[in-house]
């Protein structure tokens, strides 16, 4: 952290401990996460418009699968054929996000691209 960040958030507690930062608008309220800084500034706008569709980029949909296969081996009371393979499955999909880029095409992950195609068909069908 450098000489500015730790001033900023100085500066953010001090006032937090004098009281100026209560009765804010929204205090209390789950914060707005929909923050696109991460996405390359060609792919925003196709991934705005995909999400609001109701679909996530692959690389999403592995984390979170990582994160309920971490959450059932956390829970997990013994060494089952079950639990080996989740754990297998963790591996896998941890290989499979390591080698996918930031910044690559969408549809080069033949299931996602078979999956929105699939969707834009239906939604073509329905308006005709």
């Amino acid at each position: 952290m450098d000489l500015l960040d730790r001033l900023a958030e100085a500066n953010i507690a001090s006032a937090a401990e004098r009281g100026e930062l209560d009765n804010l608008p929204g205090a209390g309220q789950p914060l707005d996460l929909d923050d696109d800084q991460g996405v390359p500034a060609e792919l925003r706008a196709g991934y705005r418009l995909l999400k609001n569709a109701g679909f996530v980029p692959p690389e999403l949909e592995t984390r979170r699968e990582l994160d309920s296969i971490d959450k059932l081996l956390a829970a997990a009371t013994d060494d089952s054929s079950d639990t080996e393979h989740l754990a297998r499955r963790r591996r896998w999909l941890e290989l499979r996000l390591a080698e996918s880029s930031r910044g690559r095409a969408l549809l080069r992950d033949p299931a996602y691209g078979e999956r929105l195609r699939d969707r834009l068909a239906d939604t073509d069908q329905s308006q005709t």
